[in-house]
């Protein structure tokens, strides 16, 4: 796998023209697996011999897998992500009331008013810069998600910007051992200071309602499953809608016409945050997953133990699940087409947040489209910084001028 992210597409177009599963190497020579194809993705994902818990991962059982590896805290933190079966069914129950459709929609006025705040905000910066450019994913893309999991999980102000940045180093495939070992310590430590003021402040947030049902269910929620469970709604719940928001404006000022057909109606903004996440997922290859038995995907002979990623941004442009034209933006494709991707996942383990994420992403585009009519990428496709991380799929930014 390219540590470094770059060029995501062409990568996959040149595994996926070898099938629909592929034996790989990750950072460290760790021998792995990645599963591409649509429809083989759709079936490993939900099949009944595919486990989320690293108990099933040979290579850490055995002591093999160094403290420094970059994807160890995919592997072994605490939470929904890495629990299956009855485990998976209690941590999922303990956070899915913050995500209902009601308490969803209730935060829609709330990011409606931040949108507009930071959209001011973004103007001034372009104000004062002396060519009129801004980094609109710094500015707008990224604070937007942020600031809206903090506040439902009651992550103060303070904790927000270390937070993003140590989101983005636990995400980096290309960091050193040393720096990765650091961030994960300090994730946790700040972390443990949020639950810790919650607990003595306790609020009408997520990390107050898991502290209590952690206090009063005794068992019901560890130590440990409760930092977990924070980490990976802080990472979750903002890199992927940063990654989505930042992917569409790309995607929609490189394809004017698709914008035009939006703003004469032949589309909505909802189509273009779809075919956004077809298109360009904001989750390249996700880990991780394992086989407990040895399983054949696709003429690929994946042995149980091996850890597996989710090719969500290959599955996006296969061919043979979304038709030749898969590589094109095509905001009226899915009204065309029963095919609905995967990027936001598949089953027991789809994405809580993809409610939210979905509607944080139309009123951003909306809102922003609408303000500034104008509003172009100053810098080619090619040039944009990637990210370092073939886990995250986007650019580290992107500057625009806004008139």
């Amino acid at each position: 796998m390219d540590s470094s992210g770059a060029c995501p597409h062409a990568s996959n177009a040149a595994l996926l023209a070898k099938g629909a599963a592929a034996e790989v190497l990750l950072p460290g020579d760790v021998p792995a697996a990645a599963v591409l194809g649509h429809e083989a993705l759709r079936e490993f994902i939900g099949h009944p011999d595919v486990a989320k818990n690293a108990r099933h991962f040979t290579a850490l059982c055995e002591g093999r897998i160094p403290d420094g590896w970059p994807l160890r805290t995919f592997a072994t933190v605490q939470g929904m992500v890495t629990s299956d079966g009855d485990d998976h069914r209690r941590l999922r129950s303990l956070v899915s009331k913050a995500f209902t459709a009601r308490r969803v929609e209730a935060l829609r006025p709330g990011i409606e008013r931040l949108t507009d705040d930071l959209l001011d905000g973004t103007e001034t910066a372009a104000a004062r810069a002396d060519d009129g450019v801004v980094d609109l994913r710094a500015h707008f893309a990224l604070p937007l998600p942020m600031s809206v999991i903090c506040e439902l999980l009651g992550v103060d102000e303070e904790f927000r910007d270390r937070l993003h940045v140590l989101s983005n180093q636990v995400v980096a495939t290309d960091i050193a051992p040393e720096e990765a070992v650091a961030a994960n310590r300090e994730m946790v430590a700040v972390l443990t200071a949020v639950a810790a003021s919650r607990k003595d402040r306790p609020g009408e947030d997520l990390t107050s309602a898991l502290i209590a049902a952690r206090e009063e269910g005794g068992d019901r929620l560890g130590e440990a499953e409760l930092i977990g469970t924070m980490i990976v709604m802080i990472i979750a719940g903002h890199e992927t809608t940063l990654n989505l928001i930042t992917n569409a404006v790309r995607a929609l000022c490189a394809h004017p016409d698709q914008l035009e057909l939006i703003r004469a109606g032949g589309a909505d903004w909802a189509d273009a945050v779809e075919e956004t996440l077809r298109w360009d997922s904001p989750v390249s290859f996700f880990p991780f997953r394992y086989p407990v038995r040895d399983l054949t995907v696709d003429g690929t002979l994946i042995p149980a133990g091996t850890p597996v990623l989710a090719g969500f941004s290959a599955a996006g442009r296969d061919p043979a699940a979304h038709g030749p034209d898969a590589d094109r933006f095509d905001i009226t494709r899915r009204t065309r087409s029963t095919t609905r991707h995967l990027s936001l996942g598949h089953g027991t383990h789809f994405c809580l947040g993809a409610p939210l994420a979905r509607m944080e992403t139309t009123i951003a585009l909306r809102r922003l489209f609408t303000r500034f009519p104008d509003l172009r990428v100053t810098v080619p496709e090619e040039e944009l910084p990637r990210h370092r991380s073939f886990v995250g799929n986007s650019v580290r930014e992107l500057p625009v001028v806004l008139r």
